[in-house]
């Protein structure tokens, strides 16, 4: 749901109201071995990842196909991942010989220096008689001609892309200081159908956009959702014949439940860092304000109380403080709140307006839409200084953080057709890109890194 949406609503409701009424889990895996702020310093790091080897060349019950292809198709995978975060420039296997199997783990760094590579991933694949797969994964610094790291992991066939990403996270982490990210999931709304009769269906897919699949079947709107901490279930906002619910659906068992069934038009459910509390939006009594509600269901608890339209925006990651926005000022703009809903200030004091915001997993930036002309994701510190525009189009909104706080998701609008995608952003500003979804997609939500 869009901050324009979430707005407008809330001024319908403005006015008093009546009462209303209310898949299969990842295969566990076992490794073999146990801040970047500035990128100049790995631009031009020359990363060679050929096809992965494999002791015999056998068909798999994978998508892509025997255990060579397969190979192919994991330096791929994390060739992507590594070129499109915008730290690294890596060379992909399409360009590179593929090593034999008893050189992954003894290259042959001559090979390797001749081409200018600086840092040599290799790896094998092989099918197991148990129908399982085993990849590993190794990382070289070809000048030194030294192992820096390594890995390895068993999965199921249908998880063989996961082995990629955990192998990218592996090597992010290990050249960057950073913590990785690649091995995670998006949740987002898919939309489709006409603007006056709007399908819009809970759908997820992984970080680079494989492996989609939709949740919900599009018969209740869905919005706005948000994974829960431990990674188990999705919290979202569903409306059914005008009626607001609050849902989590539960990823392991495919099933959800209803947290709370709300009494006036409601907005933007998130969770608290610990998982014991849900936020929301609610308008009633002619005002919207922010509650809370445990997890669990009960009784909410309401923590503003002031004219206008106040709708929740994130917890901070040490669960102490809630960004939220408010247009208590008489235009939409950013307010900071202690966790129980004491000592609201204002933060956003740079012109235009300021919407949807959300903390960094970090705890050092603040994302939003800052709307003067064109919509822009922009962040600011969370004393609301250090103002950074990192988009320049005509309409993007909705920011959502990756686990390991530098890249920014979003959802992009086009002006005429009124198309919505997802886009990704790294804290430059300067490595845009977008993710293939099957339709129009909006509300995007980066959950945390896979367990």
């Amino acid at each position: 749901m869009t901050f324009r949406t979430l707005f407008a609503l809330a001024l319908l409701a403005a006015a008093p109201v009546q009462a209303q009424q209310a898949a299969t889990p990842p295969v566990e895996e076992g490794g073999l071995s146990g801040a970047v702020s500035d990128d100049s310093e790995w631009q031009d790091l020359g990363i060679a990842i050929p096809a992965f080897a494999t002791n015999a060349d056998v068909p798999t019950p994978t998508s892509a196909g025997s255990t060579a292809s397969l190979g192919q198709a994991l330096a791929q995978i994390i060739t992507a991942d590594l070129r499109n975060n915008g730290l690294f420039k890596p060379v992909g296997p399409e360009s590179l010989p593929r090593p034999a199997f008893e050189h992954v783990q003894a290259p042959e760094f001559a090979i390797w220096s001749g081409r200018s590579a600086e840092m040599l991933v290799q790896g094998y694949v092989r099918l197991n008689a148990d129908g399982q797969l085993t990849v590993g994964c190794y990382l070289y610094d070809v000048a030194l001609k030294q192992q820096l790291e390594k890995a390895g992991w068993t999965v199921a066939p249908g998880e063989w892309r996961r082995a990629a990403h955990k192998c990218a996270d592996m090597i992010y982490a290990r050249l960057s200081g950073e913590s990785p990210f690649f091995d995670s999931r998006i949740a987002y709304i898919a939309e489709s159908g006409p603007k006056d009769r709007r399908m819009k269906r809970l759908a997820l897919m992984d970080s680079d956009g494989a492996n989609h699949r939709f949740l919900t079947t599009g018969q209740a709107t869905a919005l706005t959702p948000r994974f829960s901490p431990d990674y188990k279930s999705i919290l979202y906002l569903s409306y059914l014949d005008g009626k607001p619910r609050i849902y989590v659906y539960d990823l392991t068992t495919n099933s959800q439940r209803l947290v709370t069934q709300t009494l006036g038009p409601t907005f933007a459910p998130r969770w608290s860092p610990d998982g014991k509390w849900i936020l929301y939006s609610m308008a009633t009594g002619g005002n919207t304000d922010i509650y809370r509600v445990p997890a669990s269901g009960g009784t909410s608890q309401r923590l503003t109380d002031t004219p206008g339209i106040d709708i929740g925006g994130s917890f901070s990651p040490d669960g102490s403080k809630i960004v939220f926005e408010s247009d208590r000022s008489g235009s939409q703009q950013i307010y900071v709140m202690n966790a129980d809903g004491t000592n609201q200030q204002r933060i956003s004091f740079f012109g235009g307006r300021a919407a949807t915001p959300e903390w960094s997993p970090r705890g050092d930036q603040i994302a939003f839409t800052h709307i003067a002309g064109n919509f822009r994701i922009a962040v600011m510190s969370p004393g609301g200084g250090e103002l950074r525009y990192l988009t320049d189009s005509w309409q993007d909104e909705a920011p959502s953080w990756s686990p390991n706080g530098r890249i920014i998701q979003f959802f992009r609008t086009e002006r005429g057709s009124g198309k919505a995608s997802i886009w990704q952003v790294d804290l430059t500003g300067r490595n845009e890109r977008r993710l293939s979804t099957p339709g129009d997609a909006s509300d995007p939500a980066w959950g945390p890194l896979l367990p």
